[in-house]
């Protein structure tokens, strides 16, 4: 492979391992097993039959637990420490056949601290913007976000392996939706366990916002919308 095809595989690769490791592992070895892919003799593995097999069963596991609201954030949590290290991994694997002049041991270093921070984008991505749905009250969006996390993982796989110029703007693109998003995400996340943290502070909180919305009937027949405690705000003109 060449310098664009090798780099496209290394960060593919990373990025497609933070959002779907076992998905990533299945369709490379299938690639690979096809004649699709040549993968770097450090990868070959992947295309093994048990490696395929067990990828296969946990990509199935995964498939269920990334659907049921709150287990798929407990899934995420375990698996900070599964898919950031495997993404580093696959990265340094993808450029094990290149010879970039750096020598083997500086160009492995550099693949794997690439690859695990691609791979920590995207894992980190995945799993902010979950817990973020998670928040709601309705299921039907865990699933909604599997299905079009997993068509993006094999999409962007295919466009590594056919079209790698189109995967780098892709990747692109990316990076400039994590650069918006994940500040956004964290900020409400942090929000939503500060509260946790503080349960009676929470209850407080809920309690002046059922008195603030609640409505008031005075005595002479005036309508009026209390805005605080102190009751004092704006009122209705009477009726």
């Amino acid at each position: 492979m060449g310098l664009i095809e090798t780099l496209a595989l290394a960060m593919g690769g990373a990025w497609a391992s933070g959002v779907n490791l076992y998905g990533t592992v299945l369709v490379l070895g299938l690639m690979e097993n096809f004649g699709l892919i040549d993968l770097p003799s450090e990868l070959q593995i992947l295309s093994a039959w048990w490696v395929l097999a067990l990828a296969l069963v946990l990509y199935l596991i995964e498939f269920v637990a990334d659907k049921i609201p709150f287990v798929d954030s407990v899934w995420d949590a375990i698996h900070t420490f599964i898919r950031i290290p495997a993404g580093a991994m696959l990265a340094a694997g993808a450029v094990s056949g290149f010879d970039s002049g750096l020598g083997p041991e500086t160009q492995a270093l550099l693949a794997l601290l690439v690859g695990g921070t691609i791979t920590a984008s995207s894992h980190f991505a995945k799993a902010g913007s979950r817990a973020a749905i998670n928040a709601s009250p309705e299921p039907v969006s865990n699933s909604v976000a599997s299905v079009t996390e997993d068509l993006a993982v094999f999409g962007m796989l295919y466009a590594v392996v056919f079209h790698p110029v189109t995967f780098f703007v892709l990747f692109g693109v990316f990076m400039l939706l994590l650069i918006w998003l994940v500040p956004k995400i964290w900020r409400f996340i942090g929000g939503v366990f500060g509260n946790a943290r503080h349960p009676a502070a929470a209850y407080q909180q809920a309690q002046d916002q059922r008195t603030d919305m609640a409505s008031e009937l005075s005595d002479d027949g005036k309508f009026t919308l209390s805005l605080g405690r102190s009751g004092k705000g704006p009122k209705l003109p009477p009726q």
